[in-house]
């Protein structure tokens, strides 16, 4: 069977699970993606993975390990998700260590994880992307330049989307220097998801 290799789109909320997350796949050389249903610390360790700019002030669980595997020569060549049953994602780390490789079984949300720690590629079977594959389309009515990085997952609760409209208008009443301080803060909260609007309104200045 061959291998497709995927990227993270990126993470929205769960309408089908309370308090979870859906983590979305792309394959690279296509347009069908692969959503799967994480919690909310896994989701957590993988936004964290992604913005380079945030670094927890201790390391998280998936840190840990990636701290521990450098200290023994342990590495994570790549992740394949494997199986599907009955809804559930099975995955896979192949690990190399002193020359020897080793293929470890893991959940699909730990794998990824670990995947983003190590600059790992992530991978899964064709059937797999076959059978549970989707191709989101773009609202016909938006703008015809936006690009598919541009969809947005519309599944966050409106009130906490009008929370998110406060919190940014906010953020664009203060000053460098008071949002400095702010990212400072919610980084040494652990509190990563106001760390990341923060530091994206840094950068829009």
């Amino acid at each position: 069977m061959s291998l497709v290799r995927l990227n993270i789109k990126g993470i929205s909320y769960s309408q089908t699970q309370s308090g979870a997350y859906a983590l979305i796949l792309s394959e690279v050389d296509g347009e069908r993606k692969l959503p799967i249903v994480i919690g909310a610390f896994e989701a957590q360790s993988i936004a964290i993975a992604l913005e380079k700019d945030i670094r927890p002030p201790r390391p998280l669980t998936h840190d840990l390990f990636k701290n521990f595997s450098d200290r023994f020569n342990i590495i994570v060549k790549q992740v394949i998700i494997h199986k599907l049953v009955d809804g559930v994602f099975y995955a896979s780390l192949i690990c190399e260590s002193n020359g020897k490789e080793e293929i470890i079984d893991g959940r699909t949300s730990d794998a990824i994880a670990l995947a983003l720690r190590f600059s790992a590629p992530i991978f899964t079977y064709k059937n797999i992307l076959e059978k549970a594959g989707i191709i989101l389309k773009i609202n016909p009515e938006e703008d015809v330049e936006k690009s598919d990085d541009a969809l947005v997952f519309e599944e966050v609760p409106s009130d906490a989307s009008e929370k998110n409209i406060d919190e940014q208008n906010d953020y664009k009443n203060l000053s460098l220097a008071e949002l400095e301080d702010l990212l400072q803060k919610a980084v040494s909260d652990e509190n990563y998801e106001v760390a990341a609007k923060i530091r994206d309104e840094i950068s829009k200045r």
